[in-house]
């Protein structure tokens, strides 16, 4: 997806919106649902477009991206390496060490609830992760002389 120069004032959200309506087809339906499911699952999430226009959620940190390729839609989970997934949603970028994503095809369908618990399992180890992060980068009690 592009980023348009009419986007300009405004939001993510809209924006997102307005890239999924103009994608049209399977993978906007797709796409959407999926997005519907994120914000069901954190209803505090948070909207971003990066990388030339690439939808991103995130709480505390990225919890995934929504990328459309022809012949599939890409969830791509940053820290998805180090989820459970019992049922098994994570297909694609099995080999690294940190991401993990889920493609998904045409006519294909993802367990809604094992989505969910995911996208809740990447918001608790953002979560967990910040929370140590500022326990370590607490300014020492040092005198300034």
């Amino acid at each position: 997806m592009k980023k348009s120069d009419a986007s300009q004032g405004q939001s993510a959200s809209e924006q997102i919106s307005k890239q999924i309506a103009e994608l049209g087809g399977w993978r906007a339906e797709t796409l959407s649902r999926m997005r519907k499911l994120i914000k069901d699952a954190d209803p505090d999430v948070v909207e971003e477009l990066k990388w030339m226009g690439t939808p991103v959620w995130s709480h505390g940190g990225i919890i995934c991206t929504g990328e459309t390729y022809k012949k599939a839609v890409k969830l791509t989970f940053i820290k998805g390496a180090s989820l459970k997934d019992p049922a098994r949603l994570f297909n694609s970028s099995l080999d690294g060490n940190a991401r993990r994503a889920i493609d998904i095809h045409e006519g294909e369908e993802v367990d809604a609830s094992a989505f969910k618990a995911l996208i809740r399992q990447a918001v608790a180890l953002n979560s967990a992760g910040k929370s140590k992060a500022s326990k370590s980068s607490k300014p020492s009690k040092k005198a300034k002389s």
